[in-house]
Order: C-alpha cells, then structure tokens, then sequence
C-alpha cells in the first residue's frame, strides 16, 4: 500500500516541481484557497496559538497574520517538492547565504558546529549549505513513516552533499566523527514541543512557559562543538537569505541551559519581526505553566 501511495503521487510531485514559477505561485494560490477556507486545516490550533504568543495584537491584527501565514505554508510546502527538479544555480539565487565565511572560519580552527534553526521561513532550504561548504554536513531529522518518500527526500538532499541521520542515530554518529577527526557540521531545528515525559527543563517562549528541546546543548557540551543559529529570512515570495549568527563557542563553560535560552531569545526575535513566516499549526504551546 505504501508502494501504491508513491506511486501514484510522485507523478503529481513530479509535474509540480517542473512548472515555471509564476505558474507554480499560481498553483500555490489555488492550494492555499483550498487549504484555509475549504478544508480549514488546524485553523483553531493557528488562532489558539497567536493569541497566546502574540496577546498584545488585536484579533484584525491576528488574522492578517494568519491568512498570510496559511499563503506562506503552502508556498514553503510546494517549494519543497520544487526542490526535486530546481537546479543548483537557481538555487542559490533564491536561498543566498550572507555570511558563509562564517562557517569558513570554523573549519579553519578545525572546530565541529551545531547549527540550531528554527521552523521558520523556509528551513528546508537551509540544505543548500552543503554545497558551499567543507564540513560533513548533517541534518538530524525524523525519519518518514513511508519508506519509499523518506528514500526520495534523501535523494533531493542528496543533490546537494545534505546527508540526514535519525535523531535516535545522532549520538553514536557524532562520537564517531570526533574519534575518526571528521570535522562536521550538525543542523537541528529545536522550537518544537518534547514529549511531557521527555521534558527536563522548562524556559519562556514568547512570554510562556514551556517544556524545551535541550538537545542541541547537550551534544554541545558533551562533544565541545561550538552553536550558531540560523536565522532566515523572507526577502520576497520565493526568495530567502540566511543569516549564521553566533551563540557558543565554549559550550562547557556555559552556565546551566544558556545556550537553549539564547537560542530561544534568537527565535523570538525572528517571530516578532515577521510572525506569519513561523510554523503556527504545531500545537507549541499545548504543554504551558
């Protein structure tokens, strides 16, 4: 069945991917139509989830931001699968990094990176890096339930010297690296919610709260790899620019979970600045004191 389900939508996937991009933004008007106000997908979560972080705006203020929020998702999600088939020049074009040299710097010092991002703008573009890059670049990421897309996204990724692990495969991986002298960079987005049973530190997100994702600080402090964060940026439709911005570089020395709030201040001031380019439907703040 799964087999089926491929199958029969690479075609689809396929054809999406090739259209010009004037028709493709089209396309993408066509699906956000049909996303907001027919299917009405996670509506009640976006609303829940802007009032909560953004309770000094009025409810006309939320809305605008949410209808946009909904025209970006389906743009980010069809620029997705425009990844199939867009070639590497058009790429860089479209997704310009403005201080690669940054990373340039590490490798010269010989120091392994985290790279921490956030679900914001358009992240899966972030895999461009690659291909500019010395480092073995690695995205830790949740391995898809249908064998044969998880297959086709390593394939486009592939395209660009991106090389995804599972998270549960990250630890003995990196340990590896730093026994064999493999310098590497590791891309984590850790804004999301952990499970309850999972969470161990709690910090204020957008003025709340919450259970936090620590692992990107933990692997910092256990393998001493110095943290960036990306910060990406929407320029116009289609087109992104990513920032590499600095956070540890002595990750021992660091007093208890300053990395993860730093990193947590550098989201906050990415949603405050353009707040219709965050993932709204994950239920972010479900778990709250």
């Amino acid at each position: 069945m799964q087999f089926l389900v491929y199958i029969l939508a690479y075609p689809l996937l396929w054809i999406i991917s090739i259209l010009p991009f004037p028709i493709f933004y089209l396309f993408s008007d066509v699906v956000y139509f049909i996303v907001y106000y027919l299917v009405r997908y996670r509506r009640k979560t976006v609303k829940e989830n802007l009032a909560i972080a953004l309770p000094h705006l009025t409810d006309k203020e939320r809305k605008t931001i949410e209808k946009k929020f909904y025209q970006h998702m389906c743009d980010m999600f069809l620029e997705m699968i425009k990844t199939m088939t867009i070639s590497p020049e058009e790429m860089r074009k479209r997704f310009v990094l403005t201080n690669v040299e940054l990373i340039k710097e590490y490798e010269e010092k010989g120091k392994s990176v985290v790279l921490v991002a956030s679900h914001y703008a358009s992240w899966e573009w972030l895999l461009t890096l690659n291909a500019q890059i010395k480092f073995r670049g690695i995205g830790v990421y949740k391995k898809i339930v249908n064998p044969y897309f998880d297959k086709l996204v390593r394939k486009i990724r592939s395209k660009y010297d991106a090389e995804l692990v599972e998270t549960k495969k990250i630890i003995p991986l990196m340990a590896q690296n730093q026994r064999d002298g493999i310098l590497s960079l590791y891309g984590l987005a850790s804004d999301q919610s952990p499970k309850l049973d999972r969470a161990f530190h709690w910090d204020t997100f957008m003025g709340i709260e919450v259970p936090v994702h620590t692992g990107a600080e933990m692997l910092a402090r256990k393998y001493n790899l110095s943290v960036l964060f990306v910060k990406v940026k929407k320029v116009k439709r289609g087109y992104y620019e990513a920032t590499f911005i600095p956070i540890c570089d002595t990750p021992k020395k660091a007093d208890g979970f300053e990395i993860t709030h730093t990193y947590l201040k550098e989201v906050e001031k990415q949603i405050l600045e353009a707040p219709e380019y965050y993932l709204w439907t994950h239920k972010r703040w479900k778990h709250r004191r």
